[in-house]
């Protein structure tokens, strides 16, 4: 499969969701320059880091979340966010088609609660997912197809 992809996650909790904080968090690329030779490219920000990026070279079998399906001579894709995340959405949404030569922009938000009764607090997740087919695309840029499912994470 002729894929190249390149997966954003900022991680935050409640400290960063105001003030000089959330500002940092704001400036986080939603895209990264590639390395050459990936398949797989993983940037981890998060608030622990003072949001400084982590990167990681993976191979493509490793984009979990995604299914990606080739028929006709073009991509289907799928992203498929974690069941346990808020706010609930109509999972799954149809699959969107590239064409070779085609990148997909798809961004989603969740926010996760603690699953012990610890007091913790909630965390949230920015993702973007930056997928190219057929091409090697500089994901700085402005993608062919863009998919965009922000919802409130109050």
């Amino acid at each position: 499969m002729d894929v190249v992809a390149q997966r954003v996650r900022t991680t935050w909790t409640k400290r960063s969701r105001g003030g000089p904080a959330a500002a940092v968090r704001n400036r986080v690329p939603i895209a990264f320059p590639l390395p050459a030779g990936t398949q797989l490219h993983v940037v981890n920000v998060d608030e622990s880091t003072g949001f400084e990026p982590r990167f990681e070279l993976r191979p493509l079998s490793e984009l979990d979340g995604v299914q990606l399906r080739e028929a006709d001579g073009g991509l289907s894709v799928l992203v498929v966010p974690s069941p346990w995340g808020m706010p609930k959405r109509n999972w799954p949404r149809s699959p969107v088609r590239l064409e070779r030569g085609e990148w997909l922009r798809w961004q989603f938000n969740l926010r996760f609660g603690s699953t012990c009764s610890c007091g913790s607090e909630w965390s949230y997740r920015l993702e973007t997912l930056n997928l190219a087919y057929g091409t090697r695309a500089d994901f700085t840029g402005k993608p062919t197809r863009s998919v965009t499912e922000l919802g409130d994470l109050r």
